[in-house]
């Protein structure tokens, strides 16, 4: 059905990383969300009603936040998808991850109301009513669920949407807890025990467990966490293709919502190069990511002295020193300024996160190597951290 329609209202429904496109995307997915989910909340509420079933009825108004949660999502998507205005310059891509924290605490609430209607059953029981309409609701339940959390998986995947993707999750979990559903009324008719209330606990406990992994998915962006390692391995495949880049490092990846990406990187060139001939390449790197990543990229240019014997000895010399330190620590923009009286040996150091010994530590064992080694070299070290995966 998605497929059908995202023909029929979606112009280029294959380029995924488009803005226009994956909002598109969106609103077509909140829009179905929403219809398949008022159609389950009103087969579930006659099936309650009709069996006196305290879980199908909760599970029943769990379609209908479902429903809400849809609408929240697609009007993320749409103010997700508005240009960019003075006062927000980078656009309004977050939205989308605020949108799905606001479907992650609707679901953790009608799971704590389910709880707790759930436990009141326990200690007050009614009997419950089977028959085949109820079943065939219940089946048709699992088996709409099942297929939105397979559309919803398979578009997030191509439109790398985290919120749709907890969507997907959330589906899942109801089709699960439609199934204990279904099973503690098959129990209640063919052996009398009276599991139902028992059952609407564990439904409660899915949909809780799916809110809080929505909860996280959604916060992680937000807070700003490291970018896709594919991602960046892309964007190293592009710059590293040129000829003229020996090599890059300090890459930051700026996350302003899906398709509105800054990229800054300091790419190594040779110091002895033509200035405007390298500046041109980098003109075309910083184009060709945009066009080919959909991001906006500002590189650095860092000038690399490759011919220099002197350099070249002393940094693999460095180099050894942080290898006996340990080999997680990397080493870039190394130089050296010659004075009077004395050498300053200068380069950078990246430390990963909590690593086991203090920055400033690391800094004092390398001057200290270097100083021992050539007592008028002096050190003088910026210690950086990645950004990114390794």
């Amino acid at each position: 059905m998605i497929d059908l329609l995202s023909r029929l209202f979606i112009k280029d429904q294959n380029d995924f990383k488009n803005p226009k496109v994956r909002q598109k995307y969106g609103v077509l997915c909140g829009a179905a969300g929403i219809a398949l989910n008022l159609l389950l909340f009103a087969g579930k509420i006659f099936a309650g009603l009709l069996s006196n079933s305290i879980a199908i009825t909760a599970d029943a108004f769990n379609n209908l936040s479902d429903a809400g949660s849809s609408i929240i999502t697609l009007i993320g998507f749409r103010m997700a998808g508005q240009n960019p205005d003075p006062d927000h310059p980078f656009g309004h891509g977050r939205i989308e991850y605020i949108s799905g924290l606001l479907v992650s605490i609707i679901i953790l609430v009608m799971a704590f109301e389910l709880i707790k209607s759930s436990v009141e059953k326990i200690f007050n029981p009614e009997e419950l009513t089977y028959s085949p309409v109820i079943l065939a609701i219940l089946l048709a339940s699992i088996l709409v669920k099942l297929y939105m959390a397979y559309y919803n998986r398979r578009i997030s995947k191509k439109i790398n949407s985290s919120a749709m993707m907890a969507t997907a999750v959330d589906s899942l979990s109801d089709s699960l807890a439609t199934t204990v559903v279904l099973a503690s009324t098959l129990v209640a008719h063919f052996t009398g025990l009276k599991i139902d209330a028992y059952c609407g606990v564990l439904v409660g406990l899915f949909i809780c467990y799916a809110g809080i992994n929505a909860a996280r998915d959604t916060i992680n962006p937000l807070l700003g966490q490291a970018p896709d390692p594919e991602f960046v391995k892309q964007v190293n495949d592009i710059v590293l293709s040129y000829d003229g880049i020996i090599g890059i490092h300090d890459m930051i990846v700026h996350n302003y919502g899906p398709g509105r990406v800054l990229i800054s990187l300091h790419a190594e060139v040779p110091a002895d190069g033509d200035i405007l001939a390298i500046h041109d390449m980098i003109d075309l790197i910083e184009h060709r990511l945009h066009d080919t990543l959909h991001c906006s990229a500002v590189i650095h240019m860092d000038p690399i002295c490759i011919g220099d014997e002197e350099t070249s000895r002393l940094s693999k010399i460095v180099e050894g020193y942080l290898k006996d330190i340990d080999p997680a620590i990397t080493m870039h923009d190394f130089r050296i300024v010659k004075g009077p009286t004395h050498t300053n040996v200068i380069f950078d150091i990246v430390v990963p996160y909590n690593f086991h010994i203090p920055d400033n530590e690391i800094v004092k064992l390398l001057s200290e190597r270097i100083q021992n080694e050539n007592p008028n070299h002096f050190a003088v070290i910026e210690v950086d951290k990645q950004y990114v995966k390794p």
